[in-house]
Formats: structure tokens, sequence, C-alpha cells
């Protein structure tokens, strides 16, 4: 079924304004806005990929990467098509780049309703809208939430961070956790590296996020030469420690080439200076990520250092905390709810 967006203003000779991201396109009719999934029909914006799912895969709470909230714990994990950035190292660009009159025979329908009967059936609590840019999404995050969190289901955004106030001010109401990509700390690399310069908006709504309550995890993927200097990851350590806490997580995650860029896959000698640098700065939890059995992918308490969550990739090995406290010491960490290994 054709779904009418939310977030849109009427414009002249049947032309809209999309508001849901800070590209605000302004879309003739029978025209799309840059995400390729938001079209003009006779006046009126519709949500093409309302519903319509390209993955829906049951995934580890860790693989988003999340490792504070809920460790351990299934998810189902839904994606679509459509992005409103043009990443060059994207890795799941066959959906992100993808049209919506291009991805058409990749998608089924998948209800809100659905979405969540398909969720308990798998015995998950959390419904993760990732693969692809959730902001796309909205109105179907929205619709979803009326029906999971009654359920007792939690919801999760991996996102880019490329959405207005309005529409991120409604998902926040009913998101629990906002796992945003800052992918460097500078307007310039952002400009090259996804085609536009929004590092500002995307500071923005994260610390939007974190400050109404949502649990928030930084992930920066280091592609050498464009975002691994010294400074960007200074400047990005320093943000985090000052505009959100020094006890969010940072995963710093291996570039590995993929669509249009070729540069040389991360050393893990950057990745080990950006965790120093980060460490040296402030920050309480810095994970490394895309590189198997790295001793920074364990969890230790900001107190004493003891070992509390020891993972083997996406899975756990051991968790000790109880009742979010180091068992050692006694250190609370900002971790949701204890789980089973």
């Amino acid at each position: 079924m054709l779904q009418e967006a939310r977030y849109y203003h009427p414009q002249p000779n049947q032309k809209v304004r999309c508001a849901l991201c800070p590209h605000n396109c302004l879309i003739s009719d029978g025209k799309e806005g840059i995400c390729r999934v938001r079209e003009n029909r006779a006046g009126k914006l519709y949500a093409l990929t309302y519903g319509r799912v390209v993955s829906a895969a049951i995934d580890p709470i860790e693989k988003k990467p999340l490792y504070h909230f809920y460790p351990g714990a299934p998810t189902l994990s839904l994606g679509s098509v459509g992005c409103n950035l043009h990443c060059q190292h994207c890795q799941n660009w066959q959906i992100s780049q993808c049209s919506m009159g291009r991805g058409d025979g990749m998608l089924r329908q998948l209800s809100p309703a659905e979405a969540v009967a398909q969720t308990r059936a798998a015995g998950a609590e959390i419904l993760v809208f990732t693969y692809n840019e959730p902001s796309l999404w909205a109105e179907y995050i929205l619709d979803c939430a009326e029906l999971a969190l009654p359920a007792g289901l939690k919801l999760v955004m991996v996102t880019s961070g490329m959405i207005n106030p309005e529409p991120l001010q409604d998902l926040l109401k009913v998101v629990a956790a906002y796992r945003v990509d800052i992918k460097g700390f500078s307007g310039e690399f952002y400009k090259n590296l996804t085609g536009f310069d929004v590092l500002d908006q995307v500071l923005e709504n994260t610390r939007t996020a974190f400050r109404q309550g949502a649990h928030v995890e930084v992930v920066t993927n280091l592609i050498p030469g464009w975002n691994d200097d010294e400074q960007q990851l200074s400047g990005l350590a320093t943000w985090i420690r000052d505009e959100l806490s020094p006890a969010v997580p940072w995963h710093v995650t291996r570039y590995i080439p993929c669509h249009r860029l070729t540069a040389p896959m991360t050393p893990v000698d950057r990745l080990e200076l950006a965790e120093q640098i980060g460490r040296e700065t402030g920050l309480q939890h810095i994970y490394i990520g895309n590189v198997p059995g790295h001793a920074a992918q364990d969890t230790h308490c900001s107190g004493c250092g003891a070992l509390l969550i020891e993972r083997a990739g996406y899975f756990l090995k051991q968790n000790r905390l109880t009742g979010g406290c180091c068992p050692d010491c006694g250190e609370q960490l900002p971790v949701y709810r204890d789980a089973q290994t």
C-alpha cells in the first residue's frame, strides 16, 4: 500500500519540499529526492519503501555494533533500499544506493504487525532498523512503535545521523538506542566521502539523542589517509567526552575496500592509535572492530580495569556484570541490562 510521507510541505506548481533530512529536497511532480525513495506524485510526497523490506535477519546486538545495550541479546534487524548520503566506501551499497525502481524486485512487504510478530517469534526483545539509512523509514518506525512498545520490545536505529529536528524528535520518543556513525571530524572529509558536508548536523543530532535519554554509541570507520589523522581523532574523542559523556562507547572500526573506494585496508596500528588517543582524552570504553580476536573488543571496568564482558566476534564468552556493576569493585557501568552468556 502506498504511504503518504509525514514530513513535507506542498509548494507551487505541484512541487513539494521534503522536510525529512537536511537536504530539504525540492521535488517536482514525478520525481524523487536525493534518497531515491521519496517521490512526488501529483503534489503529494510518498514514502515508497514503507513496509518494504530487503532484509530481515536475526542478529546479535553486537553486530550493530552495540556493546552496552542488552549485551548478548538477539534482535530482528530490518533494512530496505535508499540512502541520503553517497558514501564511497559503503558496505551495503547494493541496497543503500539503489532506487526504488531498481530495487523493487528485492523487496517484500512486512507490515508493522508482522515485524513485531516476527521479533517475538524469534525470542527477541529488540527490533533494529539498519542496513540502509533508517530515517528514510521514519513513518514505518513510528507505526511499528505503536505495536512494539506495548509488547515490551525495544527499538534501535543504526543511523548516519542525517535527519531534521522534527522527525528526530518524533523518533526519539520511541527509540531506545541511537547507534550513530560519526564518519570523521572534518566537514571537508564528509563532503569528499559522502558527497555532502553534513558534519555539524550529525553532531547536533547525536547530542540531541544523548541529551534526550537515548542510549548512544558512536562508530567511526577509519580510512587510511582520509580520517585517521591525529587531529580528527583527537577532535572527535574530545567532542564525545565533552558533548556526550566519557562513558559513551566509541567503536573505531577497520575499513575494508568496498564500492568505489580502493584505499588500502586500515593497518591495525592506526586503529590502536585511535584507541590510545581516546583513552588519553578520557574516554572509558573504546572498541576496535573488524579485527577478529583483537583484545579491544572486550569490556573492562572503568574503575578497576577488570574484564567484565568477553567477546568472540559477535558473541559473548562471558558476562560478569551483576546488576550493571563490576563484581570486583562495585563500579556502575553504563550497560543496559545484563544478559546471559
